[in-house]
C-alpha cells in the first residue's frame, strides 16, 4: 500500500528531536570539568571551578550556535590552538553555577546522556548540588571535591591533593 508521507514522515515522533542530538554531539563532543585551583583571595586560598563545555572547529560554529539557543545561557569562545591545525577551535562555556544547575543539569537529567559522559555528569551534578551547602568552604570539603574531580575526564591527580597545604593535614582527611 502506498503512503502520501514521504518516505516515513508521517511517523516523526519516533525520530529523535534537538534533544536527542544535544544528547549525543555532548556524550562525544562534551565536557563536564570541575577543577580546584589556587586563588590566594579565597579564604582557603583555593577555588573550585566549574564548567559545561562543547569545543569544534571553527566551521562547525553552527552546531555551537545551536546550543546557545537551545540552553539559552552560555557563550561561545574562541581558543588558540597548539597543534597543526589551521582552523581555530571554538568552545560553547558555561560556567555560572546558577545556569548550571538551573538549566544544564535539568536538561541532562530530563535526556540522560547515554555514553562515556555519564558517569562524569554524575559526579559533576554532586560536587555541584554539594556546593549549593557550602562543601567546598571548608577543607574537608575541598579534599571531597578535589577527590571526585580525580576520578572524572583524563582522571588527573588533583594538584589541591598534592599540595603542601593538602599534605600536611591529618591522614583521615587526605583518604
Amino acid at each position: 500500500m502506498m503512503s502520501d508521507d514521504p518516505s516515513g514522515a508521517g511517523n516523526q515522533q519516533e525520530r529523535p528531536g534537538i534533544e536527542q542530538w544535544i544528547v549525543g554531539f555532548v556524550d562525544g563532543e562534551g565536557c563536564f570539568s570541575i577543577s580546584v585551583v589556587r586563588n590566594a583571595v579565597c579564604r582557603l586560598g583555593w577555588q573550585v571551578q566549574h564548567e559545561f563545555s562543547v569545543t569544534q572547529a571553527a566551521s562547525s560554529r553552527t552546531a555551537l550556535d545551536l546550543l546557545v539557543e537551545e540552553f539559552g545561557c552560555g557563550s561561545i569562545i574562541e581558543s588558540p590552538r597548539h597543534d597543526n591545525h589551521r582552523e581555530a577551535l571554538l568552545r560553547f562555556s558555561v560556567k555560572r553555577r546558577v545556569y548550571l544547575l538551573d538549566v544544564v543539569i535539568p536538561f541532562f537529567e530530563e535526556h540522560p546522556l547515554r555514553r562515556a559522559k555519564r558517569l562524569d555528569f554524575d559526579r559533576f551534578v554532586s560536587v555541584l548540588r554539594a556546593m549549593e551547602s557550602g562543601v567546598h568552604l571548608t577543607k574537608e570539603g575541598l579534599r571531597w571535591v578535589a577527590r571526585e574531580t580525580e576520578q572524572m575526564n583524563r582522571r588527573q591527580p588533583s594538584r589541591f591533593l598534592e599540595s603542601s597545604e593538602a599534605i600536611r593535614q591529618p591522614a583521615h582527611f587526605r583518604q
